[in-house]
C-alpha cells in the first residue's frame, strides 16, 4: 500500500480557516471536521500538550475512508482555556460526545493519542456501562499511558503537576519546550515548522497557564486506574494499539503492559519511532490502521 509523498505541514492559519467552533459549557471548541457522504466517522482525539493539528499528516489519507471529527480539548491548541480551572478527563470525554451529538454522529470508530487515549478509555467504560450514545466500533490508540504502573512522563511533566507548577509553567521557554520535544521523538526528529506550530499552539490564549492544571491527568490515571484499565480489558470493542518503541514516556514499557493485560487485542510497534507516531511516522501508522474500503 503506498500514500505518495507527504504535503509540507499546514500553517496554524490555514489549519483553523478549515475549522469551526462549537460552544460547550459557555466555552468555545475549536474543531476540524472532513465530510464524506457514505462513509464512516473517525474521531481523533489528540494529546498533551499538544492540539487536533498533529493529525495533518494523516488527514488526507484518512479523508478518503471516514468522515474525519477533530477537536482541540478544552484547554488545548484553538480551543478556550479557561483559567483556574479543573481539567477532568470526564469532562474532556463528555465534550467529544457533545460535539458528535452536535453533529448527529451516532457510531464511530476512535484514533487517539497520549492524553487523547485516556479520554478514550473513558469512552470506552461508558460504553460498556450503556450510559453513551456514540456507539464506538473500532479504536486505535498511539503511544500514551495507558497503564499508570508503564507510564514515564518526563521530569519537567512531574513537576509541573505538582506546587511548583504555575511558577514553572510561567518559566517555560521555547527553548525549553523544543529540547522536551526532541528528546521524546525517535529517529527522526520534529521539523523547524513542527516544532514551531506546536509551540505556537501551546501559547494560544496564554496556554501555558493551564498546564498545571491539564498535567493533573497523571493523578487521574492512577485514582481511576481500575476503571480505565478495566475498560480495556473488558470492551468488545476491536482495539488496535500502534506504538513507537523508542518512547521513554510509554513506549517498550507500554507494549509490554498492553500484551500482558490486553492479549485479546491488536498490537502494531514501530522500531525508530517516539512519542508521536502520526507525525513521525504517518505512513507506517496508516499501513497499521485497517482502514476501510
Amino acid at each position: 500500500m503506498s500514500y505518495g509523498s507527504l504535503a509540507a505541514p499546514p500553517s496554524l492559519e490555514e489549519w483553523r480557516a478549515a475549522g469551526d467552533t462549537f460552544c460547550w459549557r459557555h466555552h468555545a471548541i475549536f474543531f476540524r471536521y472532513q465530510p464524506n457522504p457514505g462513509k464512516p466517522v473517525l474521531v481523533l482525539v489528540h494529546g498533551f500538550p499538544s492540539a487536533g493539528w498533529d493529525w495533518w499528516a494523516l488527514w488526507s489519507t484518512l479523508s478518503e475512508h471516514y468522515q474525519l471529527v477533530a477537536p482541540d480539548l478544552l484547554g488545548f491548541g484553538l480551543s478556550d482555556k479557561p483559567h483556574p480551572y479543573r481539567y477532568r478527563i470526564a469532562d474532556q470525554a463528555q465534550m467529544v460526545l457533545a460535539l458528535l451529538s452536535h453533529l448527529g454522529v451516532q457510531q464511530a470508530h476512535l484514533l487517539a493519542h497520549d492524553y487523547g487515549d485516556t479520554v478514550a478509555q473513558e469512552l470506552l467504560a461508558r460504553q460498556r456501562e450503556g450510559s453513551a450514545p456514540v456507539q464506538w466500533q473500532a479504536v486505535t490508540l498511539l503511544n500514551g499511558g495507558l497503564f499508570p504502573e508503564a507510564h514515564h512522563p518526563l521530569l519537567v511533566q512531574r513537576l509541573m503537576a505538582g506546587p511548583l507548577g504555575p511558577m514553572l509553567a510561567g518559566l517555560l521557554g521555547r527553548s525549553r519546550f523544543d529540547q522536551s520535544l526532541r528528546r521524546i521523538w525517535g529517529q527522526h526528529p520534529p521539523s523547524p515548522q513542527e516544532l514551531d506550530t506546536l509551540w505556537q499552539l501551546l501559547i494560544h490564549r496564554n496556554g501555558k497557564r493551564v498546564l498545571p492544571a491539564l498535567l493533573q491527568y497523571i493523578k487521574e490515571r492512577r485514582r481511576y486506574r481500575q476503571r480505565w484499565v478495566g475498560a480495556l480489558e473488558q470492551t468488545a470493542v476491536p482495539v488496535t494499539l500502534i506504538d513507537g518503541l523508542a518512547d521513554p514516556i510509554s513506549g517498550r514499557s507500554l507494549v509490554t503492559r498492553f500484551a500482558e493485560l490486553c492479549p485479546q487485542h491488536r498490537l502494531v510497534t514501530l522500531t525508530g519511532v517516539g512519542h508521536y507516531p502520526q507525525l513521525e511516522a504517518p505512513e507506517q501508522v496508516l499501513q497499521s490502521m485497517r482502514l476501510p474500503d
